[in-house]
């Protein structure tokens, strides 16, 4: 057809796009549910973008792959879990610190919670990348370094977790999908790096 671009598997350039955007939608669904565990969002944000990144590499993958992943990632995947929820924490003690009016308060506050978004940034590559096999301490610490040497990619993700917040705001149950599109939104910012 004329316009048309047609996939070797016979599949139009339409339908593989509108198929990856559903895909994501499942797959903050997923993330949601494995998240459940309050200290296992980072594992399940990383079996999510492993999904995402066999999907739009054309290779097989569904649930079991998606729990497979996330059992291999939430050892250590914990930690990090509960060490985010610890600056969490630090950033809401820095807050009410602004709150109460104490000296120097404002500045200590502004620097909480640039570090925490730059935390949870760094924490999103580094889940982006995840693959079996691999430590989260070196994962982080790569992810840092590409979140501070990649300041627009950064700032993309900082993008996806406003929309996050937005929608939430909006509609609470469609902070659940947008997940899924965050952490394409993660995958593309780590494959645009890497091809930079």
């Amino acid at each position: 057809m004329a316009g048309t671009r047609v996939k070797a598997r016979g599949e139009s350039v339409f339908a593989e796009r509108f198929g990856v955007f559903a895909e994501c939608l499942l797959t903050g669904v997923w993330i949601a549910v494995a998240s459940a565990g309050v200290v296992t969002y980072p594992a399940a944000f990383a079996a999510g973008a492993r999904h995402l990144r066999r999907r739009t590499g054309h290779v097989g993958g569904g649930w079991r792959e998606f729990v497979v992943d996330f059992r291999a990632a939430v050892g250590g995947g914990r930690v990090v879990g509960l060490a985010g929820w610890g600056a969490g924490a630090a950033v809401w003690v820095d807050v009410q610190a602004v709150r109460a009016g104490l000296p120097g308060g404002p500045l200590v506050g502004a620097v909480g919670v640039f570090a925490l978004l730059g935390l949870v940034v760094a924490g999103m590559r580094a889940a982006a990348v995840w693959v079996p096999g691999d430590t989260w301490r070196a994962l982080l610490a790569e992810a840092g370094r590409r979140t501070v040497l990649d300041p627009a990619g950064s700032f993309l993700l900082v993008g996806g977790l406003v929309l996050v917040g937005c929608s939430a705001l909006l509609i609470v149950p469609l902070a659940v999908p947008v997940l899924g599109a965050v952490a394409a939104a993660a995958v593309a910012v780590e494959e645009r790096y890497r091809h930079r």
